[in-house]
């Protein structure tokens, strides 16, 4: 647990950044946030009086260092990135800003003063292990990036650990797999399958999946996201580590819809289309390495599911 501490939440108006910071705003914690918008949005975010918001990038070295000499972080998450692939794709060095160029900066303003920090989170993704068939990945599986996207994490998250060996910044980081709760924006272009599903579901449009469906991915709740991060913030057993943060179970996208018609009651208007170059078949994260400092995910897929539609079909 994280309480009566200063934190610096970055991308912190966005699905996952906005679940963090509300969750550690219940302890006492204060929390500033900076997010441009661009996918986020502060209503995401309590009221509190212990929330200071942002609007501002995370490639603007002048307002980071402004805030860095302002506050004395013990608690950094930096989860602000451009989280669209395709993007990263159209454009490479604009994107490169944002997924790598603002973690250097950060990390060398720490090096020059850390203060009191006791942990900076880099949240890397399972983009990384690319095509690299072996199932399921772990931390030390081969990393075969195929994007400037994956590649910006990996870069970053790789000198996220280095800043911890060599300078002595304490940092970690994380390499999420398919997370998925509430706020999840479905207009994202990196949106979740599972966002876009409940999405068509309930503007009952029709749902396109690429290929025959069967291919599975590793669903993992917001809530279960949560607790990784805040475990991993604060154990000493991770200090320089990265980390896999998923369930370590896999699920078909024709498993998932049954689920999901299940539990809804109606069926959806599905169309299958060719199958997408690039896209990966299957994948699945082995959680073992997470485990051992105290991870236990909390909700399997038709739970977790099962919450997040109860929160989308009533609003």
């Amino acid at each position: 647990m994280i309480k009566n501490s200063k934190i610096l939440v970055t991308g912190g108006a966005g699905f996952i950044g906005s679940t963090l910071t509300n969750a550690l705003l219940k302890n006492n914690n204060q929390v500033i946030v900076i997010d441009d918008l661009s996918m986020g949005d502060f209503a995401n975010l309590d009221d509190s009086a212990n929330l200071t918001k942002i609007k501002g990038s995370i490639t603007d070295k002048v307002l980071l260092k402004q805030i860095f000499a302002k506050n004395d972080f013990e608690y950094i998450f930096h989860l602000g990135a451009v989280a669209s692939v395709a993007d990263s794709v159209a454009r490479p060095y604009e994107t490169h800003q944002v997924n790598f160029d603002s973690t250097m900066t950060m990390l060398e303003i720490l090096r020059e003063n850390k203060k009191s920090l006791k942990r900076f989170v880099f949240s890397s993704s399972a983009a990384v292990y690319g095509d690299e068939q072996t199932l399921p990945k772990k931390e030390e599986s081969v990393i075969r990036p195929l994007t400037p996207y994956a590649i910006d994490k990996f870069a970053s998250e790789k000198m996220a650990l280095i800043y911890n060996n060599l300078y002595n910044i304490p940092t970690s980081a994380t390499r999420f797999f398919n997370v998925y709760g509430p706020k999840q924006n479905p207009q994202s272009p990196y949106s979740g399958f599972i966002s876009i599903l409940v999405d068509r579901l309930k503007k009952n449009s029709e749902l396109t999946i690429f290929g025959d469906g069967e291919q599975s991915r590793d669903f993992v709740f917001i809530d279960d996201v949560i607790q990784a991060l805040i475990l991993i913030a604060t154990s000493d057993e991770s200090m320089g580590q990265v980390y896999n943060v998923g369930t370590g179970k896999r699920t078909s996208l024709n498993e998932l819809i049954a689920q999901t018609e299940n539990y809804a009651v109606k069926k959806m208007k599905i169309s299958y289309g060719k199958e997408r170059e690039g896209d990966i078949k299957n994948s699945v994260s082995d959680i073992s390495k997470l485990k051992a400092i105290g991870y236990k995910p909390n909700f399997d897929l038709k739970e977790g599911l099962k919450k997040y539609l109860e929160y989308e079909l009533r609003k």
